[in-house]
């Protein structure tokens, strides 16, 4: 099974840039989309069924923000539109399909763009775990892809001691990081490859992706238990729809 998470920063705009393009070539089973900025209604579901794909969504209800959705090939055993906690689902954070007894998800921590929303955020991480302590219990195969905001290790950063204080790459955040890989977790693409310079988020502003300053932000995450399933991974900066780039999983399922 292929998997990818791409954070499209906008799906309307992406698909102007040649998404759906990109997807067919791709041709993953499964693709998790964090960032839509898009109700349902607004998008051209009439192409990705073209492509191939039946799509799922959980979108915010501030229109033109956040939002959440997932594209496969094959349809689910069981769609889960949220996750049951008010504040996250009003922002459509998190969205979980499950194929037998696997499940995946598609999920979109915020970013800590104030004091405010830095709050909001660790929050959002403490009540985030124990949802997902608590899916285990029932749904102990998970992979839980998206955009998490957070860089976990200096080797996942451009810069790290220029950002030491900087909302993604605060020790807080990254020890939640480090706490949720031990409450069960595998980092899938750390798993296999522990080469430096490998970022899925460059900032717009100088010049940055050219000169590959970015950072890893972007995951899949998979229980331990699927850990020596993971054949192969990839993050695919070469796919410029977004300031994100995909990252990619195969799984031997």
């Amino acid at each position: 099974m292929k998997i990818i998470s791409y954070n499209v920063n906008g799906i309307r705009a992406a698909f102007k840039k040649g998404l759906m393009d990109w997807l067919s070539a791709a041709s993953p089973d499964v693709l998790c989309i964090q960032e839509t900025k898009a109700q349902p209604e607004q998008i051209d579901h009439e192409e990705i069924k073209q492509a191939g794909y039946i799509g799922y969504y959980h979108s915010a209800q501030k229109k033109g923000y956040s939002g959440v959705a997932i594209l496969c090939k094959k349809e689910p055993d069981h769609v889960e539109i949220g996750c049951g906690i008010d504040y996250i689902d009003n922002e459509g954070r998190v969205l979980r399909i499950d194929y037998g007894d696997l499940s995946i998800l598609s999920v979109y921590v915020p970013s800590g763009t104030n004091p405010e929303r830095q709050g909001f955020k660790m929050q959002f991480l403490a009540d985030f775990q124990e949802y997902v302590n608590e899916l285990k219990k029932s749904r102990p195969n998970l992979i839980i892809s998206g955009d998490y905001n957070i860089c976990h290790k200096e080797i996942d950063i451009h810069n790290p001691k220029q950002n030491a204080n900087s909302s993604g790459f605060l020790p807080e955040e990254r020890e939640w990081v480090t706490q949720f890989l031990a409450s069960g977790f595998t980092d899938s693409f750390r798993h296999l490859n522990k080469q430096p310079h490998h970022y899925s988020w460059w900032s717009y502003r100088a010049n940055a992706r050219a000169n590959n300053k970015g950072w890893r932000i972007d995951y899949l995450m998979t229980s331990h238990n699927l850990e020596e399933k993971i054949d192969r991974v990839a993050i695919l900066p070469e796919a410029k729809h977004s300031d994100h780039c995909p990252v990619f999983l195969e799984l031997a399922v």
